[in-house]
């Protein structure tokens, strides 16, 4: 029929109120989707003027079957959908009660899909609906018809077929740049993050390779390494890194370990307290257990080449800005101390001191006499402290040496031993370290943290004393390492020679001895130990 009409140039009206085709094998069996497919196809060809209208119901292909036209008007009361409500809320709900919600969302009816763009038009029924007045309603159907005809015939051809075309088209709205509503974000598929690849070692090479050469040409010159490069590379080869971490870990088996212990760790973070002693030193003997077998991992040389090129990186990164801040920090030094010696009241010392030297007629202290001389180290004094206050007001540690103190050091045969005394302290220090680092004390002191932090800032009776108890422990493991009969042997030996050698040169070096009496007895006797505790505690 429709074909008919496109050869003898008649208008197209297509009336719709059906609910749809029936989805069974005997409808598909007769060619039911072939036919729909045909329709739609020789409706979008048709070089005459197609008005549709929805009279009732225009339910899903059967409607669309016959709805492709220039015009789509709907009565009043139509509906247009791609599913009826029960079929939509069986699908999306599981149940067909859910169908006046199914509907809502649907928005099949004449009005909305005005809105929509869908429908080009209403047709007003009368009260009751169309089937309340037929005659009425017929009326104002042929009157739309006309309008739409009248509209339409006035195109020629190829804008009929454009126009055809593009209602289609243009049906749907597209959103950019808006934020999505967090409750319908839940539902949606998440964005896959691209999976980083290992780069093979070669290429790797050449941009390390590359780098370094940048990097030497920058000392050369004196000026600063490449820093974007230098950060880029860091990054890529942190990520190199825990890449080839995560396949030695694969490799030799671990992952499951990894796992499990991750997950108690989560667990114990998430109850806010501080780690157990015991999950502690699992952690300790799974790190050491991988790290002592990691040469045996395939991917081992590689591994090993990253992270010696990460640490090289890092330390050339670290050079660069301890080189920069050390430029900055001179600029400010220089900057403050020429603002200090601008001053006038600096200016006024300055020219005495100098007026003082000049008028007394001697440039070495040594001819000048007593008051003189105290005049002028009075001056030299002040000056000193001036500068000294400006570099302490920029956070800088101040040692004023004497120049006289410097001479009778150098001369003093006596500075050998400071060497000894220094070698001593190591060995002290170390003796302590590796104590609070042996897994024995390391239980003691977390426990002991354990113990403050659940007693909070009013302990109870029991939790003091056991905190006490806790505490005497330690200290006592301490006091024994550090009283040691190695030690003692070393320190007792030391002071004899440095007795001997201080008689022996006529006591002209005392402050040697005194030096190494308070150092050598505070380190040996009476070491201070800080630990703390996390609780706005501490103990020696």
């Amino acid at each position: 029929m429709m074909y008919y009409a496109d050869h003898h140039g008649f208008p197209i009206v297509t009336f719709i109120d059906t609910p749809g085709a029936y989805a069974d094998l005997k409808s598909e069996e007769l060619g039911q989707g072939e036919a729909i497919a045909h329709n739609l196809r020789t409706m979008f060809g048709l070089k005459v003027p197609i008005v549709s209208i929805v009279i009732g119901e225009g339910g899903s292909g059967g409607a669309l079957a016959i709805g492709c036209a220039n015009k789509l008007l709907m009565l009043e009361n139509a509906v247009f959908y791609v599913a009826s409500p029960e079929a939509c809320a069986a699908i999306l709900w599981k149940t067909a009660k859910a169908s006046p919600k199914a509907a809502e969302k649907l928005k099949i009816t004449a009005t909305e899909l005005c809105k929509l763009q869908i429908a080009d038009g209403v047709i007003p029924e009368p009260l009751g609906g169309a089937h309340a007045d037929p005659s009425w309603t017929s009326q104002q159907i042929k009157n739309a018809i006309n309008d739409a005809m009248d509209e339409l015939q006035k195109m020629d051809t190829q804008e009929l077929l454009k126009h055809r075309m593009l209602k289609f088209r243009k049906i749907g709205g597209f959103q950019e740049g808006i934020p999505i509503d967090p409750k319908r974000k839940i539902n949606m598929k998440k964005k896959e993050e691209p999976v980083a690849g290992k780069t093979p070692v070669l290429e790797l090479e050449g941009e390390v390779e590359k780098l370094k050469q940048q990097i030497s040409k920058a000392k050369e010159s004196s000026s600063k390494p490449p820093e974007l490069a230098l950060n880029e590379m860091i990054e890529k080869l942190k990520r190199e890194v825990d890449f080839e971490f995560s396949e030695a870990v694969k490799a030799m088996g671990y992952k499951d370990r990894f796992e499990i212990l991750r997950k108690e760790i989560l667990k114990e973070n998430s109850q806010d307290q501080l780690m157990h002693p015991v999950l502690m030193d699992k952690i300790e003997k799974l790190k050491n257990e991988f790290t002592r077998n990691l040469s045996a991992a395939p991917n081992f040389g590689s591994l090993k080449y990253k992270l010696d090129m990460l640490k090289e990186f890092s330390k050339a990164k670290n050079i660069s800005e301890k080189n920069s801040k050390s430029v900055t920090l001179k600029q400010d030094i220089n900057k403050k101390l020429k603002e200090v010696m601008d001053r006038p009241d600096m200016k006024e010392k300055i020219e005495a001191l100098k007026a003082e030297v000049q008028m007394l007629g001697a440039s070495n202290e040594g001819k000048l006499d007593e008051e003189a001389k105290e005049r002028i180290v009075t001056m030299r004094k002040e000056i000193k402290v001036e500068l000294a206050n400006v570099l302490k007001s920029m956070g800088l540690d101040v040692e004023i040496v004497s120049s006289k103190a410097k001479e009778l050091g150098e001369q003093n045969p006596l500075l050998d031993f400071k060497a000894k005394v220094e070698s001593l302290k190591e060995q002290t220090n170390k003796k302590i370290e590796d104590l609070i680092n042996s897994s024995d004390l390391k239980n003691m002191i977390e426990l002991l943290k354990v113990e403050v932090a659940k007693a909070g800032k009013k302990p109870d009776v029991a939790s003091k004393n056991k905190i006490e108890a806790l505490e005497q422990q330690i200290k006592q493991r301490l006091s024994a390492a550090i009283n040691s009969t190695e030690l003692k042997e070393k320190h007792e030996e030391l002071r004899v020679e440095i007795s001997e050698a201080v008689e022996h040169a006529g006591g002209l070096d005392a402050s040697l001895k005194n030096d190494y009496s308070e150092e050598g007895s505070s380190k040996h006797h009476g070491s201070r130990v800080e630990i703390n505790l996390g609780a706005n505690r501490s103990f020696a």
